[in-house]
């Protein structure tokens, strides 16, 4: 029970905030100095995604490889897409090459992906390629019958659930009543995650209420923070139940 009591106090109210679709825009940028420990998801073999990279790295800003997958509604996916038609070669090297791309990225989470998600094979073949470089995975949860956790479990590799899309609506009444719900979960179950996207009303919203959650107690953290907390509480219980 001390272990227990120790490690959920230490770890009272952390947030991540992943700011998911970067790439495309010079204005993405911007997003970089927003305060605090955001993490950012880039879109592979964008215009920006390099430099963006470059930049967030040097900043000491933690990086995901946001891959684009085939949603049920058939939207476009750009470079670097994983649909549910290729099979486990075209996939695995699809997703290699856009890792390649990238190799200060510390996971990968799904862009879009409500129709590859549910394919329990598919994601299987996603996480052999996520296990062989270490990578965790965020589930972005764009569906409620998304298999890619229990694919990620089945193949060992380190992963986690996405609670709350801030700007889905980018009114400020929409994005404070979404970080409020963020809140609520943070201050229920000791750490939540959101999900942003590079708007400029994003921007505007986050770079005041970023500053407020410190003060209200509530610690930014980056996302692989949350999922390495995930692994030590899973260690720890098994340790209180073999005891």
């Amino acid at each position: 029970m001390a272990i227990c009591f120790v490690s959920s106090t230490a770890w009272a109210k952390q947030i991540a905030i992943v700011i998911d679709d970067i790439g495309y825009h010079q204005r993405d940028l911007e997003f970089l100095t927003l305060p605090g420990q955001l993490s950012y998801s880039i879109l592979p073999h964008t215009p920006y995604s390099q430099i963006f990279a470059t930049l967030a790295s040097q900043a000491n800003k933690e990086l995901l490889l946001h891959v684009p997958m085939q949603a049920l509604n058939g939207k476009a996916l750009g470079p670097g897409g994983l649909t549910v038609n290729m099979d486990k070669e075209q996939l695995q090297k699809t997703l290699g090459t856009a890792l390649a791309s990238l190799p200060q990225v510390k996971g990968v989470n799904n862009h879009m992906g409500s129709a590859l998600t549910q394919q329990s094979q598919a994601m299987k073949w996603t996480m052999e390629v996520l296990k062989k470089r270490n990578l965790f995975f965020l589930d972005s949860r764009t569906t409620d019958l998304s298999q890619a956790q229990n694919a990620a479990n089945f193949i060992g590799v380190e992963n986690i659930g996405r609670h709350v899309f801030l700007d889905n609506i980018t009114t400020h009444e929409q994005l404070q009543q979404r970080l409020d719900e963020l809140k609520y979960k943070a201050t229920k179950h000791h750490f939540a995650i959101a999900i942003a996207h590079p708007y400029p009303e994003t921007i505007d919203f986050l770079r005041q209420a970023l500053p407020e959650l410190t003060e209200q107690g509530f610690e930014l953290v980056p996302i692989s923070q949350l999922v390495e907390r995930k692994y030590v509480q899973i260690a720890q219980q098994q340790a209180v139940s073999l005891n």
